[in-house]
Formats: structure tokens, C-alpha cells, sequence
């Protein structure tokens, strides 16, 4: 056990500590985002599953390739919320719950919905692409696929898990996430494990863009920091001088000792002696 402990240290342990920290400060009150996204996938699928609901649900959320562009970018939001029917919906409740979960904590709810977001609309998006490339090539889908309704947020689970992986230098646990879909992919050829490599390819896109703008970092933080201890040194330079006076003010005049103060001057002395 001690072994085990000992080598998930270094993967999990800074991943476990900016889960600790907010968690026990503020407990559930620290996931409003992760518990709304649970109670509405909740809610679309209760909804989805009656008569009367089944339709609004699809025209709101439900996306597929042959849809125009416009139409599936306006559904794409929701489409994350909306669990696939052909998947038991606990499936899709655990993973918002565990992943986004722990994404909230660390990231921040708006960081974790742009990057749940990206993931989840670089799938969107590949579909066409495949589906124009055709099934000949590896990229390539067959055309039947344009029909398939595509929710669920498998996508931003996965591209969450990546980006986890990648900041807190969990490593191995992103590259085991990254060959799972790849073996997935390998040993079922449908739409959905080409999207999470879809996913995936666009939240290592934002981990670069993220990694080369925190090398620029240190560089105008440091010039910053040398501005500000200048700055602090020209107004601790000024105050060793003294205030300056006000306007109209009559300048301050060194004491005299009280030795001085008190002794006679030297007319004083003269007139003292040619009296005697």
C-alpha cells in the first residue's frame, strides 16, 4: 500500500491538493456549475423520455451532421446536457459529477465550461469533416453518419480530462486517457471515438497555446517586478529627504543649543567690563 501511496504522489498528489483546499473550505457550495449541469442533464432526460417532451428536446439540443452550421452551433451548448438514449443515463450523470467536478475546483466554472465547450464543438465539427472526407481514409466517415443524432458529454469529459492531466503534470493519467480513445477508436470505428480524437487534438491546441503564453509569463512579470522595486526606491529616496514645504510656509530653522541660547553675547561682555 505504502508503495502504491509513494508512486501516485508524484501523478495525483498536486491534482489532489487543488481539489483539497476548496473542497473542504467550502464543501458543495464550491460546485453551483457541476450540480446545475447535473440537474439539467437530469431534466432533459426525464423530459426526452415522455411524448410531449422527446421533440422540443431534439429541436433544442439535439445535433447532427446534415443539420445546417448555424443551426448545430446554436445546439451545441445544450447538447452537452442532453444524454444519448441508447446509454444508461447514470453513465452521463457520474461522469459530469466526478470530471467537471474536479475540473470546477481546480479551474473555475467558467474555465471548465470554455474548455468543455471546445471539446465538445471540435467533435461538432469534425463530423462534416469526416463525413466530406468519406469512409475511404482513416479521418474519413462513412455518409450515414449525418444522420446520427450526436450529445452527450463524453467529448468534454474527455477534453477535461486531458487538460486536468496536462496542468497539474499528471501525465500519465492523460496519456492513458489519450490511448484508451485510441484504442477505442481501433477497435470500434463509429462517430463517437472519432470525435473524442477530435476533442482531444483541440484541448492539446489550447494546452500549447496555455504552455507558450506561460513561458512569455515569467518575462513581463519579471520587468514588472523591477519597475515596481525602481519606483519603490525613487519614492523611498524622496522621503529620506523630508517633506517638501508648503507653499507659502516659512522654512523651518535649526534650534539653537541651549548653551548657546543662554550665553551673553559679546557686545553684552564689552559693556559689562568698561562698567566695572
Amino acid at each position: 500500500m505504502n508503495a502504491v501511496a509513494r508512486r501516485a504522489r508524484p501523478e495525483w498528489g498536486p491534482l489532489y491538493e487543488a481539489v483539497r483546499v476548496p473542497w473542504v473550505r467550502r464543501r458543495w457550495r464550491a460546485l453551483p456549475m457541476t450540480l446545475g449541469a447535473v440537474c439539467l442533464t437530469s431534466v432533459t432526460q426525464v423530459v426526452q423520455n415522455r411524448s410531449w417532451g422527446y421533440g422540443p428536446v431534439q429541436a433544442l439540443g439535439a445535433v447532427r451532421a446534415e443539420d445546417p452550421l448555424g443551426l448545430a452551433l446554436l445546439r451545441t451548448p445544450l447538447s452537452l446536457f442532453v444524454p444519448a438514449l441508447d446509454l444508461p443515463v447514470w453513465g452521463a450523470l457520474a461522469q459530469i459529477l466526478l470530471v467537471f467536478g474536479i475540473a470546477e475546483l481546480c479551474l473555475g466554472w467558467w474555465r471548465t465550461l470554455v474548455i468543455a465547450y471546445a471539446a465538445t464543438l471540435a467533435g461538432t465539427l469534425y463530423a462534416r469533416v469526416g463525413i466530406a472526407l468519406g469512409p475511404g481514409g482513416p479521418l474519413g466517415l462513412p455518409a450515414a453518419d449525418a444522420r446520427i443524432v450526436d450529445t452527450g458529454p463524453s467529448a468534454a469529459v474527455v477534453g477535461l480530462a486531458v487538460f486536468l492531466g496536462w496542468r497539474y503534470r499528471a501525465y500519465a493519467t492523460a496519456g492513458a486517457v489519450i490511448v484508451s480513445m485510441v484504442v477505442e477508436v481501433l477497435l470500434k470505428d463509429n462517430l463517437a471515438g472519432k470525435e473524442h480524437l477530435a476533442a482531444i487534438a483541440a484541448v492539446l491546441v489550447l494546452c500549447a497555446v496555455a504552455e507558450t503564453r506561460g513561458r512569455r509569463g515569467p518575462g513581463r512579470s519579471a520587468r514588472g517586478l523591477r519597475g515596481g522595486t525602481g519606483a519603490r526606491s525613487r519614492r523611498g529616496t524622496r522621503g529620506v529627504a523630508g517633506p517638501r514645504p508648503r507653499h507659502g510656509a516659512r522654512p523651518a530653522t535649526k534650534p539653537r543649543s541651549r548653551r548657546t541660547a543662554h550665553a551673553p553675547g559679546q557686545d553684552r561682555v564689552s559693556r559689562l567690563r568698561s562698567s566695572d
